[in-house]
């Protein structure tokens, strides 16, 4: 019975006040202090970086006040200038603050180096399905007397080239092999 009393007492009223506009005014100084520390209003569109060289990229954030981190180098891509932006994060139209970074991935000055595997005594079909897959372009079939088919060397630019050395992948290889006639 004494609770009942309690809550329909002047005293519980006043609390009950005191409490709402406590929180109200609190509710109203986080509101206004996570505004001024948090730049609430302020938003700067991120550009297109797409295809720019990293000092040109470099210019253009530092006029608007953001930062950049190159994340890494993706796969050659010949569309895309050497050293180049290929892709970034966030993306162009986005909106962000001040001094916030943009996460970057450049283009590669070259295609990978790839090693050429031992193809000497394989079969014409094995070393094109092996060297294709590995970023090889087949380019000529060369013929010396031997086994029909069988791989026996491999050239690139004019040049033999040894299995266990290195070539730029997309390189053209063309196939040394037997034409039938061991004779």
């Amino acid at each position: 019975m004494n609770f009942f009393r309690f809550l329909i007492s002047k005293s519980f009223f006043i609390q009950i006040g005191i409490a709402t506009i406590s929180l109200s005014l609190l509710i109203i100084i986080i509101k206004w202090w996570l505004g001024f520390t948090t730049n609430h209003e302020q938003k700067i569109q991120v550009p297109n970086l797409n295809k720019m060289s990293l000092s040109n990229v470099e210019t253009t954030l530092k006029e608007l006040n953001l930062d950049f981190l190159v994340i890494d180098s993706a796969s050659y891509n010949p569309k895309y200038p050497k050293q180049s932006v290929i892709e970034q994060t966030p993306v162009s139209g986005s909106f962000v603050k001040e001094k916030r970074k943009i996460y970057l991935t450049l283009n590669p000055s070259k295609y990978r180096d790839i090693t050429i595997p031992d193809l000497n005594g394989q079969s014409k079909r094995q070393a094109i399905t092996q060297l294709q897959s590995i970023g090889f372009k087949i380019g000529k079939f060369l013929y010396i007397r031997d086994y029909k088919d069988v791989i026996r060397g491999l050239k690139s630019n004019g040049k033999k080239v040894k299995s266990g050395s290195k070539l730029e992948k997309n390189a053209v290889i063309d196939l040394i092999m037997g034409n039938g006639k061991r004779q």
